[in-house]
């Protein structure tokens, strides 16, 4: 009876539930079939930053499509908030993000936002209080009445986002919700993803970008040609071992430099400094005995773990 209630707990904090989704498109003059998605599996749990990760033509957003209800799955079975997709019911609790989200041209970011608003249900003074807590919220605030036809492209992901949040929904999907923005803009939408998570809000982003991935997630499912070939807790597919460290050194004359080509060790000049690489930590003392021997500066000692980027490489190609 305990288990039993246990696993209805864990069901319950299950939002998204995806099973062995597929897609078929036809495609051309002669009607030649596609798999753009091949039974893919995965769940989004409530609280948590979802990646759904993948390069371009992996079939991430045509998942995303077949969960909102945009295009009907081919086959397997997919649920929102417990109801099987589509479902307009859990539609409503969701803010969602395309990714290149369409804004009419002569309508300015506050119209546009509102409109959307409106469409979620939210009236009246409500509504305008929100419409400029979202804007100022996603920093577009200063061209809230400009219209979308002047904006840039990073401008207008913002407009997409802050329509995403108008409704305040309990979970937002966004698809590649960096696209467009440069470094700075990349920095400000983390910090609203964030922010968002801390209220509550669940979040479940597509990208290609395995670093933003790394730095926001906590669980991620990768996808490869259509098919999931990874997923879990990043803390589980990450493993902690060091994979190579990097000593910089300062004042290496040729003696080192040569004791160095001896013992086997790579090298490369980065500024005035002479940096070597070293597989693993194992020979670290090696290297630095010899620099202090040889009368060199330890600048610096920096170790590389492996990133999600080298765990794609090694794992799902």
């Amino acid at each position: 009876m305990i288990e039993g209630v246990a696993a209805a707990a864990r069901d319950a904090e299950v939002l998204i539930d995806v099973r062995d989704l597929q897609k078929t498109f036809r495609i051309g003059f002669f009607g030649r079939m596609v798999d753009a998605v091949k039974g893919v599996s995965f769940d989004v749990r409530r609280g948590e930053i979802f990646g759904f990760l993948g390069p371009n033509g992996a079939g991430k957003t045509t998942t995303i499509k077949m969960l909102t209800g945009l295009i009907e799955p081919t086959a397997g079975e997919a649920f929102l908030f417990g109801q099987r997709v589509p479902s307009p019911a859990a539609r409503q609790h969701i803010g969602f993000l395309p990714e290149n989200p369409y804004v009419y041209p002569y309508l300015t970011p506050r119209e546009f936002v509102e409109l959307c608003g409106q469409l979620s249900g939210v009236r009246g003074r409500a509504l305008a209080t929100r419409v400029g807590e979202v804007l100022e919220q996603v920093g577009i605030a200063y061209a809230a009445d400009r219209q979308v036809r002047r904006l840039s492209k990073g401008m207008l992901q913002r407009t997409g986002l802050a329509a995403a949040l108008v409704s305040d929904p309990q979970m937002l999907v966004l698809d590649e919700p960096m696209s467009g923005l440069d470094p700075v803009g990349r920095k400000e939408v983390r910090d609203i993803i964030f922010a968002e998570r801390d209220r509550g809000r669940t979040i479940f982003f597509s990208t290609h970008i395995l670093s933003d991935a790394e730095a926001m997630c906590d669980r991620v499912a990768i996808l490869r040609e259509g098919k999931v070939v990874l997923s879990g807790a990043l803390r589980d597919l990450l493993c902690g071992e060091v994979l190579g460290t990097e000593i910089a050194l300062a004042g290496a004359g040729d003696p080192l430099r040569e004791a160095l080509a001896a013992g086997g060790f790579e090298t490369s000049a980065r500024a005035e400094l002479l940096v070597v690489k070293v597989d693993g930590e194992a020979r670290v003392g090696e290297v630095l005995k010899l620099a202090l021997d040889a009368d060199a500066q330890v600048v610096e000692v920096s170790r590389r773990r492996e990133t999600l980027e080298d765990l794609f490489m090694r794992r799902a190609l």
